[in-house]
């Protein structure tokens, strides 16, 4: 008979490369999972969660003072993400930073980087709080709406997912490479999402092209215009297998300038998603030396807190529309933005389309709103059964006062007070634990009318949790206040358009010589 100390140190002999193909997918998966892709119900990578748990549990909520970035990383890292700081403090200062986030969750105070790729300065000078918006992922967290796993080391729990009270996947986009895989969600506008939220619930058997009744094309926080082609075809395929290739413009006004408005200028007011707007200004100086682009006398960015305004002056007889046109061509004033709107549904990624995602997101509330009820109904009836005990313990005031007078000790009076007057133990230590105040007509009375009202609560929490279309309504009712309290006017122009490059010959008028 072998003993275990026998099989100490034993070598179980394996083939090299079914170790390494077993060990390269628990590595794959890992960094899918845990690292790379956003969760489909609350929209959130690891890292990003966990930050705005920790945000929540040190107090850096909205309205409150801000709090030194290098305490939030420290906290991160040292209870909830093991790995490194750079990661942390990086994806927190992508959060705050109004021209990455749609709806930034971060409210950031310091330098927090600029769309010029400046890098945003040491997390020890930099702070921060959460954004007003912020505290709709994080509400009801306290209610049992979400399940818990314990952290790394097991010594503290963490919510796998946020009860996400907005449409956070599709608002705030997500990007992220994992291994053999990799995200690339736009940002969308949030009052169009709530829209096609209400009709989804309204109508579940809805199409791609019904949610495109209010979805018109991503939203990006830095404006620009999306060439969506004639028939609109472009934005349509992507939404329908959820990839495909979506072409972004700058805004581009040309003016006429000098003193005799003979010359003209270009200004640049948007540029498309995540350019970098100093490598645009440098790549059109470079075009413009090398005569690539022909007719640009001067390049310059008069960028200031009140917006972006970069200037291209034209030389005298120079064609405006044709030098806009190369520009688009040349440039990434026009650049192609690929989709891929892989997320993670039960731990598994998967490709979506904007229908399935919106899907997901319903069914999530829906889980959430019921377990918040069920959470309050189980509070409700807890102290319901309370009161009843003290209303009893009231009405029976003398003979109370006299038995537990007359008992040795409190566990005595417990048990004494449970057979005379049939009480639970809980409701025994109540009346036992009960101030002297109570007794007074004023408490009695209020005593009474807190039983009345959680006996309506009560009965109004049974219903719903009984009927899966109350559910459903209030998902919508607290899907429009999210509209009316965060909705905003888009900012991206979707225009029905193909992008071309338009000729020389195109741009001189016919006429006979």
């Amino acid at each position: 008979m072998t003993t275990n100390s026998d099989n100490i140190g034993k070598i179980e002999p394996r083939r090299i490369d079914e170790e390494l193909r077993a060990s390269y997918l628990d590595y794959a998966m890992s960094v899918i999972v845990s690292r790379a892709l956003p969760d489909v119900r609350d929209g959130l990578k690891p890292v990003q969660r966990r930050i705005m748990y920790a945000m929540d549990e040190l107090g850096m909520r909205p309205g409150t003072s801000f709090k030194k970035s290098a305490r939030l990383v420290g906290e991160v890292l040292g209870k909830y993400h093991p790995h490194g700081d750079s990661s942390v403090y990086e994806a927190q200062v992508r959060m705050a930073q109004h021209f990455t986030m749609r709806y930034p969750m971060v409210d950031g105070q310091g330098n927090f980087g600029s769309i010029d790729n400046d890098p945003p300065a040491a997390m020890r000078y930099t702070e921060a709080r959460l954004a007003g918006i912020a505290a709709e992922m994080l509400s009801d967290l306290d209610k049992n709406t979400v399940n818990f796993a314990t952290n790394f080391d097991d010594s503290l729990e963490e919510p796998t997912v946020l009860p996400a009270r907005i449409p956070y996947l599709l608002a705030n986009g997500a990007s992220g490479i994992a291994v053999g895989m990799a995200t690339s969600i736009p940002p969308h506008n949030l009052r169009e999402l709530c829209d096609a939220i209400a009709h989804l619930i309204d109508n579940p058997n809805a199409t791609v092209d019904d949610m495109m009744q209010f979805i018109h094309g991503p939203d990006f926080p830095t404006g620009g215009i999306i060439m969506a082609g004639e028939d609109g075809s472009g934005v349509r395929a992507t939404y329908e297998t959820g990839n495909g290739r979506i072409l972004m413009r700058g805004r581009a006004e040309i003016q006429p300038f000098g003193k005799t408005g003979d010359r003209h200028q270009i200004v640049i007011t948007e540029i498309p998603y995540q350019l970098n707007k100093a490598s645009l200004v440098e790549k059109i100086a470079h075009l413009a030396r090398d005569k690539k682009i022909e007719g640009i006398s001067d390049v310059r960015d008069e960028s200031d807190r009140q917006g972006m305004r970069v200037v291209v002056e034209l030389r005298n007889h120079t064609d405006p529309v044709y030098v806009l046109s190369n520009l688009y061509e040349q440039t990434p004033l026009q650049m192609a933005y690929n989709m891929n709107m892989l997320a993670l549904v039960d731990g598994q990624p998967q490709v979506l389309t904007v229908r399935d995602i919106l899907h997901h997101y319903i069914v999530f509330r829906i889980e959430v709103i019921t377990r918040r009820a069920q959470f309050d109904l189980d509070k409700a009836l807890e102290r319901d059964h309370i009161l009843i005990g003290l209303l009893k313990a009231l009405e029976n005031l003398d003979e109370v006062i006299a038995l537990i007078r007359s008992s040795d000790d409190a566990d005595t009076a417990r048990t004494n007070l449970m057979s005379g007057f049939d009480l639970t133990q809980i409701q025994a230590q109540a009346i036992l634990d009960m101030q002297l105040r109570r007794l007074t007509a004023l408490d009695s009375q209020r005593l009474e009318d807190e039983h009345a009202q959680l006996t309506k609560t009560i009965g109004e929490l049974t219903e719903l949790l009984s009927d899966q279309g109350k559910v459903r309504e209030i998902v919508r009712e607290e899907n429009q206040e999210i509209r009316k309290k965060f909705g905003d006017k888009r900012r991206t122009e979707v225009i029905q358009e193909d992008a071309r490059r338009l000729t020389r010959d195109e741009l001189i008028a016919h006429a006979d010589m």
